[in-house]
């Protein structure tokens, strides 16, 4: 008989009763982890007082490492070593107040039996309510259940109720009655009949969706499965960011200095200074207005309807930020650009729809709404936002609950007001980019919008929409929000109709929300409509969630 060296498996020690596993999973760069950790601990020990006062102990399953300042989860290698220790049938939290890379951890959650509950403390300092919503999406996507619940200082009577449920049964859940099925919303033939023609263009003449590298900063809720793509009539172009990267080495100076000049005559600002490592310099520019250059031909090249770019990862360590492309894209009044050969201005008049940091998702939505809005005649730029946050309005203008939309600067200058004079350009934030580059920053004008998200659940594509309008704030309080969040990042002050800020949370599937205005309040209704059933036409799950304007119901 053959005699085999078989592997001893690792076994976690047993967590004895009333103890509760924590995790904290944090960003891949070591800068993020360390500036962002602070808060962090903060967090964990109010969040540790809560559990207390329930009868329960809250104990970490990764120690604080003293060498690298931080106790976050900074890698994937790190997560699985983390999770070979950790009882797989206790109960866990993930407890968050930073951006979190997920698949650091998803790994060890879609393979744990106990109880799952992820938390984020309310607060816009950094990300953490965006990671929590990120991981949520992912692991929605992945089939993992999970609670998921959020707090200020995490002794609230909503928090604290939740979390009493949550320890008691191993599950807790939220009351969506904001959510409507489209099949039970009542839709006007014109629109319905016009979501269905693009529906049929879009399946019988197929989309291109250029992709520079997959699987950005984590985000496994922002990748489509081919098998789930294709049918609707989108098809990926892999591109690589090694082409992107030497595709920018063959713009001219020349060339890149006529985008920045085009951008200047129109207004934009750009605040410069001489220190690279901190200040937005003139050569930081310059390589941004080749990126967005290179970009355009690329995109020209494989005949793209939409393209994504990595944002933050790939390209950090050999070029400036792509967030000043990525915005210029966004918009249909931009600096022409011409075939390598002279002879044509590409995508003349018209915005290439870019989705930020690779979301396939929102590349999808906004090609949608690109198309939709085209046909209606209503304003065609739109863009993704984060989820990042929200408060009451300080200032008393507004009475309703108002949304901190916020993006890295991917927002077309048309959302401002102003335009692109409504617009400038901040150096990214040194934690985030070694090499500098600029935002596009600026404050999005009054209006009416229309949110969505299209998202992966049970192995279908789904997608939640609804309405919102964009308000006015005053300047100070405008910066106060922005000093509470990013202040060199684009800012969105939304009103979402019919949905509360614990509704909202309850049922987004993702950290980003894509946004796009309407002429008017009726006029946005309609391209919601529209939009929604051009998704249904194509098989997606489509959910309706809040209400008109004036409060009324889709029904």
């Amino acid at each position: 008989m053959a005699s085999y060296k078989v592997p001893t498996l690792a076994k976690a020690a047993k967590l004895p009763k009333k103890q509760v596993q924590l995790i904290a999973n944090g960003d891949l760069r070591q800068s993020a982890n360390q500036k962002c950790w602070p808060e962090q601990a903060k967090m964990e020990e109010t969040l540790k007082a809560a559990l207390a006062a329930e009868g329960y102990d809250l104990v970490r399953a990764h120690p604080y490492k003293e060498a690298e300042k931080h106790g976050f989860i900074g890698s994937q290698k790190e997560g699985m070593e983390v999770f070979t220790g950790i009882d797989p049938d206790a109960p866990l939290i993930v407890a968050e107040c930073v951006w979190q890379y997920s698949h650091h951890v998803l790994h060890g959650l879609m393979t744990h039996r106990g109880p799952i509950l992820t938390v984020a403390n309310w607060s816009g300092t950094w990300p953490g309510l965006v990671g929590m919503l990120n991981l949520n999406g992912s692991m929605t996507k992945a089939g993992v259940k999970y609670s998921t619940i959020w707090s200020e200082d995490f002794t609230d009577d909503y928090f604290k109720t939740y979390l009493r449920t949550w320890l008691k049964k191993g599950e807790a859940k939220h009351k969506t009655s904001h959510v409507v099925k489209f099949k039970h919303v009542k839709v006007g033939g014109a629109e319905r009949k016009l979501g269905e023609a693009l529906a049929k263009q879009l399946q019988r003449e197929k989309a291109i969706l250029g992709v520079f590298d997959e699987g950005c900063m984590g985000m496994f809720n922002a990748i489509i499965p081919d098998e789930l793509m294709n049918p609707i009539g989108v098809y990926k172009e892999r591109l690589s960011q090694s082409a992107l990267y030497y595709e920018s080495t063959q713009v001219s100076n020349d060339e890149a200095l006529a985008v920045r000049r085009w951008m200047e005559e129109r207004g934009m600002k750009f605040v410069t200074g001489p220190n690279e490592e901190t200040d937005l310099t003139d050569n930081q520019i310059l390589l941004q207005c080749k990126m967005y250059v290179a970009a355009v031909r690329i995109a020209d090249d494989f005949g793209c309807a939409t393209i994504g770019i990595q944002y933050q990862q790939g390209l950090k360590d050999l070029l400036p930020a792509s967030d000043l492309v990525e915005g210029t894209l966004n918009n249909a009044d931009r600096p022409p650009v011409k075939s390598r050969d002279g002879k044509r201005v590409l995508y003349a008049g018209e915005p290439i729809p870019n989705f930020n940091e690779v979301d396939e998702c929102a590349g999808v939505d906004g090609l949608f709404t690109y198309r939709v809005h085209k046909a209606m005649g209503q304003p065609v730029e739109n863009t993704l936002h984060d989820l990042r946050w929200g408060d009451p309005d300080k200032s008393g203008t507004v009475e309703d609950y108002v949304w901190v939309f916020l993006i890295s600067g991917s927002v077309p200058p048309a959302h401002f007001a102003g335009g692109w004079a409504g617009a400038s350009s901040e150096r990214q934030p040194a934690m985030y980019f070694r090499l500098g580059g600029g935002t596009i920053k600026g404050i999005s004008k009054p209006g009416e919008i229309v949110w969505s998200r299209l998202f992966v659940e049970d192995g279908k594509l789904k997608m939640d929409l609804g309405r919102a309008g964009v308000v006015e704030l005053p300047a100070e309080e405008t910066n106060r929000r922005w000093q509470a969040t990013t202040p060199q990042w684009p800012i969105m002050h939304a009103v979402t109709y019919g949905t509360s800020r614990d509704q909202m949370m309850a049922k987004h599937k993702s950290n980003h929300i894509q946004v796009a205005y309407a002429n008017s309040a009726d006029e946005a209704d309609r391209a919601m409509l529209v939009k929604a059933a051009m998704a249904d036409a194509l098989g997606i799950q489509v959910n309706i969630c809040g209400t008109k304007k004036s409060g009324k119901g889709w029904e």
